[in-house]
């Protein structure tokens, strides 16, 4: 959380300001940037590559080749400004405090997060600086479109269920959308040269990832509203319409702003837009999550509302999901997607994922650290409560449903476009009997696998282990 009245430190300068980009990786409505600029006649925009990011086992190819593009985005947005990136690489803390000796900057302004390393880091820089005489500024509304915890039910410290948020999410006035700056001086500093992809992350990364960088997803959310957001309220489940916007790897490394997607939807909305009330409400889970996690930073890795849960220990069925053979083709198919693209749309997250952890009845952390080793737009707050309300740990107010895999591809699959796109084994059978390859004889099925598990006993035994039979 933001203190937005730190007590100014003895001697602080006034010449050089320090813009310290974390998850805010753009140059249009940036508080940090805008609020550096105003505060000094010369500015720092400094990236930290975070050593501790790689020493923690976050530092992924599909991640690490979408930052790569977005930090040369925002260099070169930043140089038709006169600028440049400062890029420094060891711990955020110790990097950004030798800058602001170097230069003589009184302040660094930092976007304010919500996971437990983000908030750790914070009161490390905020002591690191005082005790050098530098002020630290955190804004809020950065990185989601309301803060966390700028709405709070009586006597708690955060929502717990997302209806009563949402209303009061909905109530709330947005900043002011910024306006890009139209130039940056710099002072003299060092600077390494702009990482690499192969430099960020050992491994290959997927061969489908979209770009990254600020201008890319500027492109695609004109496109997307031009386009697929009237519609999105009656195709945003569509599998293989791909009916989504595709912009979430862009909000979860800041090349798009929420709060302005929020504002523009908004006016969409009022206009009577039902697809862009629809998208302003996915927004409004995501700003959910957020302040989930900011308060209980635990749920990263512990479960939110504990279902005494004996998972299971079943490493050839864990290896069968991860791989796309399950023997379920919608739920290979998305495995498949996810390999291949580094994203998987939205309700093939739900059902692989209540595929996992009820009919399988596997681990949801192992689930969701797939998810974050590949997903481009892997975001800790929203991946792993995601996880969990799908498990039924979380805040979902019906922690028992298993969401059945056939049912599911009946109904947003009708066809089945999309696993015939992904399981070329199958991409000769006709229309809904794709999802039920182990009643065709075995040459029209190609080697595809049979079910790894039955879904009737699959549900008796997670029935069993939840107690409701």
């Amino acid at each position: 959380m933001a203190v937005p009245n730190d007590p100014e430190p003895r001697g602080t300068h006034t010449g050089v300001s320090v813009a310290l980009f974390t998850s805010d990786l753009r140059l249009h409505d940036n508080p940090v940037l805008t609020a550096a600029l105003r505060s000094a006649p010369r500015t720092v925009p400094l990236f930290v590559v975070d050593t501790g990011i790689a020493a923690a086992g976050f530092a992924v190819p599909n991640r690490a080749a979408f930052l790569a593009g977005c930090l040369a985005a925002l260099d070169e947005g930043l140089r038709a400004r006169g600028g440049h990136l400062v890029v420094r690489r060891g711990d955020v803390v110790a990097e950004t405090c030798r800058v602001a000796a170097e230069t003589g900057a009184g302040e660094v302004h930092v976007a304010a997060g919500v996971s437990g390393y983000a908030l750790r880091r914070e009161e490390r820089l905020r002591s690191a600086l005082a005790a050098d005489g530098r002020r630290l500024r955190v804004h809020d509304a950065v990185v989601t479109a309301v803060p966390p915890g700028a709405v709070l039910p009586a006597g708690k410290d955060h929502f717990a269920v997302f209806t009563p948020y949402f209303r009061r999410w909905s109530a709330e006035h947005l900043r002011p959308v910024l306006p890009a700056p139209r130039a940056v001086l710099l002072p003299e500093v060092r600077t390494e040269p702009l990482p690499a992809a192969s430099s960020l992350a050992r491994g290959t990364a997927s061969p489908a990832l979209p770009p990254g960088g600020e201008g890319e997803g500027r492109r695609r959310l004109a496109a997307w509203r031009r386009g697929g957001l009237a519609r999105y309220a009656e195709r945003h489940d569509d599998l293989a319409g791909d009916a989504t916007s595709r912009l979430s790897p862009y909000l979860h490394f800041g090349c798009l702003s929420p709060v302005e997607l929020a504002t523009r939807a908004r006016e969409r909305a009022g206009g009577g837009c039902a697809g862009a009330a629809a998208f302003v409400r996915q927004l409004a889970w995501r700003d959910f999550h957020h302040q989930m996690l900011a308060a209980r930073p635990d749920a990263a890795r512990h479960d939110y509302r504990t279902r005494h849960d004996r998972w299971r220990e079943a490493p050839g069925e864990l290896a069968a999901w991860r791989e796309g053979r399950t023997g379920y083709p919608v739920v290979d198919a998305a495995m498949r997607q996810l390999a291949h693209e580094g994203w998987m749309h939205n309700r093939a997250r739900l059902i692989t994922a209540s595929f996992l952890a009820k009919t399988l009845y596997l681990d949801w952390r192992a689930g969701a650290r797939h998810f974050l080793d590949l997903l481009v737009d892997g975001d800790v707050a929203d991946n792993q409560l995601n996880w969990q309300w799908v498990a039924g740990t979380g805040a979902d107010t019906r922690p028992h449903r298993v969401l059945n895999p056939l049912a599911q591809a009946d109904r947003f699959d009708p066809d089945g476009a999309y696993v015939r796109r992904w399981v070329p084994e199958l991409a000769g059978v006709p229309g809904r009997a794709v999802h039920r390859p182990w009643l065709l004889p075995d040459p029209e099925r190609r080697g595809y696998p049979g079910p790894v598990v039955g879904l009737e006993e699959a549900l008796e035994r997670f029935g069993r282990a939840r107690g409701r039979i």
